[in-house]
């Protein structure tokens, strides 16, 4: 795969660097995902994060009850009202997680080159050297010389609070390891991850359902983030949502944590929403020089899809600084220059010290890379992978972001009722914002009514470069005479409010006339 060479001249790219960075409504065309806890829970810290640039909250069911999670999204969608700002939700599963169990609380201190057993029996009492974790089979799927890795956090890379233990034998159901780096364990739970081999456990378990018939349901979630390692796996969750009401309309973001879901990578993206690059785990699984390769062919992949993507673990060091390292800071920008869609924050926000700080620092960098993304030769790839004949849709999409850049519109304006269109428009990463105009559709099973609408606006809220708005239903998402004036008004007036577009800048629209797509360039008067 080819690099994307910077854009800017030298003498240009040095007063860049020099120059103080502009504040904006929105902090950088690629979203940010934080993930709600202890430290970014209450009302005042959360409307702080929006105005950060969050733009969907990560509720993560690894740790914690609903009560306690319902409690923050509460004070979420209080939030949400205060800022006036849109948030998605995103409910994180557990998945097949294997844990060590240590019910004493008390921080567990293990010692390089002495052997500690794992034991399915969880009765007895975690000791260095003696570690009780809840899967049963565990014996059955190792063997000597493999490696096993337990941490907290989702393997943070701390070499002081995780440790790497090597398989020496495996005697009934106990298996017994030798420990390879000194390490102290601090409490309840840690995650045990075993390097290349499969666990057979369900990808959606009882307690997951449990909480995503209920807290789901209620909630109306708008993303399901997915432990993938197949692509029956996201077909056996949309089944099971299919189920669940309005939960049909819920996307599955399928999370790549290890070898076996890169091998079947291309069958879970063509199923999948979305993709999450879990970097953490699967920098367990992968040597470490082999990560930022799939990173670039998986980005990759998921752009020419027109599927949206999301990396995870760029600034650890933000959970206890007020300051990324220079390394983090570039990870930012290369996962930027790649073709994310957006950044996942996980312990940075959920109890880091500074999250609002960190999304702020994160939006900067990503804005800053914007700036100097490719765009011509990402959108010359883009359509030469389209090939020919394109659909209508996405000979329309690609017309407009053309059109909008000849003529350096301020903006792009899509009018859409499924949220397609506007996808797709994002797909050829426009340098200007699109605003997505949805359009509230009413319904009907026959007894009752209901307007769809929300669920589109709220998940474009992940997607690079799409900024919705839900438009009143009164007014048609088609116009028979292509003069839908007052809702054209609107939406511009929106744009103005937000400081996108000003006076005597170039619009382009996109909308439905009739059974027509139409694009049109507007100039703004006074």
């Amino acid at each position: 795969m080819q690099s994307s060479p910077l854009l800017l001249e030298e003498p240009i790219r040095m007063a860049s660097i020099l120059e103080p960075s502009k504040p904006s409504f929105f902090p950088a065309m690629t979203k940010i995902v934080g993930t709600l806890g202890p430290k970014s829970r209450s009302v005042e810290t959360i409307s702080r994060c929006l105005e950060a640039g969050m733009s969907v909250a990560r509720f993560d069911f690894s740790w914690g009850d609903p009560e306690y999670h319902q409690e923050t999204l509460e004070n979420l969608r209080a939030a949400i009202k205060t800022t006036k700002k849109l948030c998605a939700i995103m409910l994180d599963t557990v998945g097949p997680e294997v844990q060590v169990v240590n019910r004493t609380d008390r921080p567990i201190s293990l010692e390089a080159d002495t052997l500690v057993v794992l034991t399915p029996d969880q009765s007895k009492e975690a000791t260095p050297n003696l570690l009780p974790v809840n899967f049963s089979e565990l014996s059955k799927a190792v063997k000597k010389g493999d490696t096993i890795f337990i941490g907290k956090y989702l393997f943070t890379g701390s070499e002081t609070t995780s440790v790497w233990l090597e398989v020496s034998e495996v005697n009934g159901d106990d298996v017994t390891c030798l420990i390879k780096n000194s390490a102290t364990l601090s409490g309840s739970l840690y995650t045990l991850h075993v390097s290349q081999i499969r666990i057979d456990l369900p990808t959606l378990t009882d307690k997951d359902k449990e909480v995503i018939s209920t807290w789901g349901v209620r909630n109306n979630i708008d993303f399901l983030s997915l432990y993938t390692r197949h692509v029956e796996d996201v077909r056996h969750a949309r089944e099971f949502l299919s189920k669940l009401g309005d939960l049909k309309q819920t996307q599955i973001y399928a999370k790549i944590e290890n070898i076996e879901g890169l091998n079947h990578f291309d069958e879970i993206l063509s199923e999948a929403d979305g993709i999450i690059l879990s970097r953490g785990n699967l920098g367990i699984d992968l040597p470490p020089e082999k990560v930022f390769l799939f990173q670039k062919a998986a980005i990759y992949k998921c752009n020419m899809a027109g599927k949206p993507v999301v990396v995870t673990r760029v600034v650890d060091t933000m959970t206890d600084n007020l300051r990324p390292t220079r390394a983090e800071a570039t990870d930012v920008a290369n996962a930027v220059l790649d073709g994310s869609d957006a950044i996942l924050l996980g312990a940075e926000t959920l109890r880091g010290l500074y999250p609002v700080e960190t999304i702020s620092i994160v939006g900067k960098i990503c804005a800053e890379a914007e700036k100097v993304f490719n765009q011509d030769l990402f959108f010359k790839k883009t359509v030469k992978h389209v090939g020919e004949p394109m659909s209508h849709m996405e000979s329309i999409a690609s017309s407009a972001v053309r059109a909008a850049i000849k003529v350096r519109a301020s903006a792009i304006i899509c009018f859409t009722s499924s949220g397609r269109a506007a996808r797709l428009l994002a797909k050829y990463r426009p340098t200007m914002p699109v605003i997505s105009v949805v359009i509230p559709q009413l319904k009907t099973d026959q007894l009752r009514w209901t307007f769809t609408g929300a669920f589109e606006a709220r998940q474009s809220l992940i997607i690079r470069g799409l900024f919705p708005m839900l438009a009143d239903p009164r007014h048609p998402a088609e116009s028979k005479s292509g003069a839908n004036e007052s809702i054209l008004k609107v939406a511009l007036d929106h744009g103005k409010a937000f400081g996108i577009i000003k006076p005597h800048d170039r619009v382009v629209v996109c909308q439905k006339v009739g059974d027509s797509s139409v694009v049109k360039i507007i100039e703004l008067e006074d």
